[in-house]
């Protein structure tokens, strides 16, 4: 059987987590749009930061490694030092990340697939109904074809993708980044649900990850 798996990124509500970057907008409101947001490191037992309430996402709320958080800030100082690369470039940083960060997450959607696709065989085999194991049927038969070359499209692409970024950077690839956030996720998303299909009632209890990816 597949087991769950889990990240183990921090969030705010984490007792680990001793700092936070926060982005706002510094005070050159005179400069490009683009360059009116700084980031800077925050330490979380900084006097003014308060952690207000956890937050779900589609219903779950990851409290395993911290979850996510409503903070507010109030009259929170820190030294200057603090600010990442300089006022200002808040931007920069964060669209620095956003190309290669998208990719990673496709990256791990399809993880997520192949996980679904996993459950989906074994499913498969291991029931049977009129007479003959569920494989055997030629819908179901049809469905493990169709995932398979799902994933196996969008793992190219997002492969092109990364290979582009790599030797062009960035901005010679938002094209194919672009194109990788639409095609991973119609793709992950397919698998899934035959997953679920396949797996009937149980596809979306805590039997089987499936519901919560």
């Amino acid at each position: 059987m597949v087991q769950r798996c889990r990240s183990t990124d921090m969030g705010a509500g984490n007792p680990n987590c001793k700092v936070a970057i926060v982005m706002g907008k510094t005070r050159n409101s005179s400069a490009s749009r683009y360059k009116q947001h700084s980031m800077i490191i925050v330490p979380m037992d900084t006097p003014g930061v308060r952690l207000i309430r956890p937050l779900s996402v589609f219903g779950y709320m990851d409290e395993i490694h911290g979850g996510h958080f409503e903070v507010h800030f109030n009259d929170v100082r820190v030294p200057v030092s603090n600010i990442i690369l300089g006022e200002g470039r808040g931007f920069e940083i964060a669209q620095g990340r956003l190309g290669p960060g998208r990719i990673h997450h496709c990256m791990r959607s399809i993880g997520a697939a192949e996980t679904a696709l996993e459950i989906l065989c074994q499913r498969a085999a291991g029931r049977e109904t009129f007479g003959k194991k569920l494989y055997h049927h030629e819908v179901i038969a049809h469905w493990i074809a169709e995932c398979r070359l799902s994933i196996e499209q969008a793992r190219l692409l997002t492969l092109k993708t990364a290979s582009k970024i790599d030797t062009l950077g960035n901005r010679k690839a938002r094209k194919e980044i672009a194109m990788t956030k639409v095609v991973v996720p119609r793709a992950v998303l397919k698998v899934i649900d035959c997953a679920i299909q396949v797996c009937g009632g149980a596809g979306v209890s805590q039997d089987f990850p499936l519901a919560s990816m």
